[in-house]
């Protein structure tokens, strides 16, 4: 078995791992690291939970430490640029290079939008190495000058196809105009669509390619049960299990902000503390939730999918899907949250009577049947289940007036008496 000791890693980074507690890569961390010290370009593709910020932050501090030792700059100028798609993540990632840059001297801090960009500017101006950042925020500050990339060695453009699905593939190839053209180039995505894959194509020079698992996979780590479960009560089930399962951290998914906010209020009226994290609160009120989750102080925390790349806790007990993401490859990453870092996890996940599609296309993209737990006291007649006609089952498309014309008829409130 591989260690960090045999990835030929400088002793103050080596201290660092130690002091976190690392001592085995995982399979994304072994092959990419070597590869990166080399270097060369490299395309990842990795489910979240593999660890792919150490695999590319450990290399990227490694390279510019051993710079750092033989150039002396009154000022420090960036040379690393982190382009990801959330502030959550953002500040993870400046964490992590934190933690395992401590013993390097380097400098890295994170930039996002949300807040006021006083106390971002003026770290910016005292000096930064590596700069990690959310598109909007970072064009931002370069159209007002206070980032400059010309010197830039190293561009990681992470979780690329959550930037797809937020918008902001644009912002991110702004950015990428403003680049030197000659850089070490990173890559990282869950999932490859084609559009993500061109995108990777013109970023990448003879990139070399890491993918540690089947795209769409879920971690063999996870324990995956299904409930069947009427629309009705699946507020009462969630309680249930809160109850009487034994639950340490629960991350429970919703399909809209409405919809957290509401399970939040039920849980309190139930006596469980639990607070939401989505795209509705405020910047400070989503990092206070989450603050108060990793702590402990709450054991619930409720989210929609633009979380579920966002929050990384590794001995995250369990994750809740409250309701069937309507885009199978969500499901993969909401669960991926836990049985991460070499923890195992548990993933509940709740099917009404409209979801029946949604669960037919997860259950086609991970290539296995969800067990299902029918020892809960809210079963939904499965023989019931059964004999819901497929149109039923899954979301039948509009269908337009004959002739597939418009129809030109006028509302009723419009029409004359």
């Amino acid at each position: 078995m591989t260690t960090f000791d045999q990835l030929n890693l400088v002793e103050p980074i080596l201290k660092a791992l130690k002091a976190e507690g690392y001592t085995t890569p995982t399979p994304i961390q072994q092959q990419a690291i070597p590869i990166l010290l080399q270097g060369k370009d490299l395309l990842g593709c990795a489910q979240t939970g593999t660890g792919k910020t150490a695999a590319f932050a450990i290399p990227i501090l490694q390279l510019l430490y051993k710079q750092s030792q033989q150039i002396t700059e009154k000022r420090k100028k960036i040379k690393a640029l982190i382009l990801t798609p959330t502030r959550e993540l953002a500040i993870q990632i400046e964490e992590s290079f934190i933690a395992y840059g401590k013993h390097t001297g380097l400098k890295p801090t994170v930039i996002f939008g949300g807040v006021s960009q006083h106390a971002q500017v003026d770290r910016l101006n005292r000096g930064v190495d590596i700069l990690i950042a959310t598109p909007g925020r970072l064009l931002d500050l370069m159209q007002q000058g206070f980032v400059h990339l010309n010197e830039l060695q190293f561009f990681v453009l992470d979780e690329a196809d959550r930037m797809l699905d937020m918008g902001f593939v644009n912002d991110v190839k702004k950015v990428i105009a403003k680049l030197p053209r000659k850089r070490h180039s990173l890559f990282f995505s869950a999932t490859m669509p084609p559009v993500i894959q061109s995108l990777a194509d013109s970023i990448l020079h003879h990139p070399s390619k890491v993918e540690v698992t089947p795209v769409s996979s879920t971690a063999d780590t996870i324990v995956q049960s299904l409930f069947y479960v009427s629309k009705s009560d699946k507020k009462r089930l969630l309680i249930h299990l809160l109850e009487t399962e034994k639950m340490n951290s629960v991350l429970v998914f919703t399909r809209t902000k409405h919809g957290a906010d509401r399970v939040v209020k039920d849980l309190d009226k139930a006596g469980i503390k639990a607070a939401a994290i989505h795209g509705n609160k405020s910047q400070n009120a989503r990092q206070a939730a989450l603050s108060d989750f990793k702590s402990g102080k709450i054991k619930v925390l409720l989210a929609t999918d633009i979380a579920s790349r966002g929050i990384d806790i590794d001995a995250l007990s369990h994750v809740i899907n409250f309701e069937l993401p309507n885009v199978p490859e969500t499901y993969v990453h909401r669960i991926g949250r836990t049985g991460r870092a070499g923890f195992d996890g548990i993933a509940f996940s709740f099917c009404d009577e409209e979801e029946f599609g949604e669960l037919k296309d997860i259950q086609k993209l991970i290539g296995k049947q969800i067990p299902v737990n029918e020892t809960h006291p809210f079963v939904l007649d499965t023989r019931y289940v059964e004999s819901v006609p497929s149109s039923v089952r899954t979301k039948p498309k509009k269908q337009l007036p004959p002739h597939n014309k418009p129809s030109r008829r006028k509302p009723a409130h419009k029409r004359k008496v």
